[in-house]
């Protein structure tokens, strides 16, 4: 059961960073626009991780 949370995590993973750090590395927009997205894409991924670590330490605790 816990490798589903990890798949999970895994595929949140890959389109945060498919469809986050695209629109930084290749959009045609101005540099501040770049900046917000740039910022927008690390506060999701600190989100997550802080989900994931939450979630490991709970599956800890089960067993």
């Amino acid at each position: 059961m816990d490798w589903i949370i990890y798949v999970i995590f895994f595929v949140l993973f890959i389109g945060v960073t498919f469809f986050g750090l695209g629109p930084v590395l290749f959009a045609d927009g101005t540099f501040n626009e770049r900046m917000i997205t740039l910022l927008i894409v690390f506060l999701i991924y600190v989100v997550l991780v802080i989900l994931l670590i939450f979630m490991i330490k709970k599956m800890n605790r089960r067993h």
